[in-house]
């Protein structure tokens, strides 16, 4: 599992973007079916945040069928979303990213159009540059949970 970020001066809930996280990992299959997430105990840790709301996180994901939490055992990934609900869950994510990105803009003091300017053009550059089959070949370096650098 790649290393979880939370931004503590978003509006988003920290459960929200634990949740969030977890799934963009689930669509891009860095985390696969069967999967084992760490212990609420530890990923608080690790994020620096209160035990009740990586429970709440886990809570939500499990309710909603994402993940299933086994007394004793851990928590895992459930199967891989149904084709609608993977489609549902890009585009909330697409929905997320926009989101903080115009929040951002307009915190700088862009205008509307200045924000949509910018975005096309990053576009347009995006699309000169990259080809949809590079994409994964630029995610972030991965990080365990744990700590340990995959090799």
């Amino acid at each position: 599992m790649d290393e979880i970020e939370i931004d503590f001066r978003s509006e988003e809930p920290i459960y929200l973007q634990i949740i969030q996280q977890i799934e963009s990992q689930v669509l891009s299959k860095q985390l696969k079916p069967g999967d084992q997430l760490p212990p609420v105990r530890e990923l608080a840790q690790e994020l620096n945040v209160n035990f009740n709301t990586v429970a709440r996180a886990y809570r939500i994901m499990d309710d909603n069928g994402l993940i299933s939490t086994q007394q004793g055992r851990g928590t895992f990934l459930l199967e891989a979303p149904s084709e609608e609900m993977s489609t549902n869950m890009r585009y909330q994510a697409l929905n997320n990213f926009t989101q903080h990105y115009i929040e951002q803009a307009f915190q700088l003091g862009f205008s509307p159009q200045d924000i949509i300017d910018a975005f096309e053009k990053q576009l347009h550059l995006f699309d000169e540059t990259m080809e949809p089959d590079s994409l994964q070949d630029h995610s972030t370096v991965p990080v365990d949970l744990t700590g340990q650098r995959p090799q």
